[in-house]
């Protein structure tokens, strides 16, 4: 799985991992990790999600990154925002307001952009990596985060061997080991929820059973 294969899903509108409302479990957990409203959150992989936005009116600082420059810029479009736009070393910068959006590679964030983060939001990152890719992904962002950052995890739990991926399934076991390979960070688990009912697409690929889990992360040392 490579940069290729995101860019041509949007390319092609191939795009049924984008959700048109926000996610509900980001709005019932989120208040308790108790952020500051002008904290700069990161949300990874961020696609063109509502859930951008709705951090932002959270009065957050956030920073969204995205490989497809089309959900860059539909995002802007669907929100009515018009960004000032600059490059740097790490990608193209689109800035409008208290929302950023690095258009470039997780991978090319450097540990200064990284380390002014003191919360983030993963609910499609982790699970959109490969086994090989999941373990370099924490240990580049999460390893580099700011001492004290918290947010939240979304992750999908069911039998890999019943559906190729992405999304792929990623196991609480496997979930605390990254992180605490990552360096510091406690790992609490807020929500699971059996979720297949609401999920037909996934039934017909075969799955039966699908739970979603909801993490509470803090890097309490470095």
């Amino acid at each position: 799985m490579d940069a290729d294969f995101w860019l041509q899903r949007w390319h092609e509108g191939q795009t049924g991992f984008h959700q048109s409302r926000v996610t509900p479990l980001l709005q019932k957990y989120w208040s308790g990790l108790s952020l500051p409203a002008a904290s700069r959150v990161l949300v990874p992989l961020a696609g063109k999600s509502l859930d951008v936005a709705w951090l932002a009116a959270q009065g957050h600082e956030v920073l969204a990154v995205e490989l497809s420059p089309l959900a860059v810029e539909q995002f802007f479009a669907d929100q009515k925002l018009q960004p000032e736009v600059r490059e740097s070393s790490m990608g193209r910068h689109y800035v409008a307001g208290n929302i950023e959006y690095l258009c470039g590679d997780i991978f090319d964030l450097d540990a200064a952009t990284l380390s002014q983060c003191t919360g983030f939001y993963d609910r499609a990152a982790l699970i959109a990596l490969t086994p090989e890719l999941r373990q370099r992904y924490v240990r580049h962002v999460y390893g580099q985060l700011a001492k004290g950052c918290r947010g939240l995890l979304l992750t999908l739990e069911y039998t890999q061997e019943q559906m190729d991926g992405p999304p792929f399934a990623v196991l609480e076991g496997e979930v605390r080991v990254h992180y605490a390979e990552a360096g510091g960070w406690d790992v609490q688990v807020l929500d699971r929820r059996a979720i297949l009912d609401k999920e037909p697409k996934f039934a017909a690929r075969g799955l039966d059973h699908l739970d979603t889990l909801v993490y509470r992360m803090e890097r309490n040392s470095l």
